[in-house]
């Protein structure tokens, strides 16, 4: 027997405004789009915005439905989205911010499980890591260098 140790690493901005600014603006699009996320359930807001290799940036909000299982989170709206669209691109970071109606949102929220699998399959697909940056409505901003880092364990296409 043998134990493994996984280390997740994170860099952490206090604000928006200390991000680099390819990144800030991202952020920005992403808080947009936010606002555009159709939530009527969870009252619930994300928005997602993707920088490609090509100087794209594409969007996402989640989209719910009564039929729970049918809606789809913003990061899977964006990046299905960005492939249909541009099938040869890479995703080089993805932004994400949450809000709810409910309370003030201030904590980074990372990606869902769902969303996280949706990422690694692009991550792996392209063979180079996406940068993801999450956060709430305000206050801390997460970086994470690589889906892997969000998803140590990746279940990918060589696996099958």
């Amino acid at each position: 027997m043998k134990e493994i140790s996984i280390i997740s690493k994170y860099t952490v901005y206090n604000t928006v405004e200390e991000l680099p600014q390819d990144v800030k603006k991202l952020m920005e699009e992403a808080v947009k789009v936010r606002k555009s996320s159709y939530a009527p359930y969870s009252h619930f807001h994300v928005g997602a915005a993707l920088l490609l290799d090509n100087n794209e940036i594409v969007l996402g909000s989640n989209q719910e439905n009564a039929a729970y299982p049918s809606g789809l989170c913003a990061e899977r709206v964006a990046v299905f989205h960005a492939n249909a669209v541009y099938p040869d691109a890479k995703i080089l970071k993805i932004a994400i911010s949450a809000a709810a109606e409910t309370k003030k949102v201030t904590e980074p929220i990372p990606p869902c499980g769902a969303c996280r699998q949706s990422i690694a399959e692009y991550e792996v697909k392209q063979d180079t890591p996406i940068e993801i940056y999450f956060m709430g409505e305000e206050g801390e901003i997460y970086k994470s260098d690589s889906l892997k880092n969000l998803l140590p364990l990746v279940f990918e296409n060589r696996h099958l």
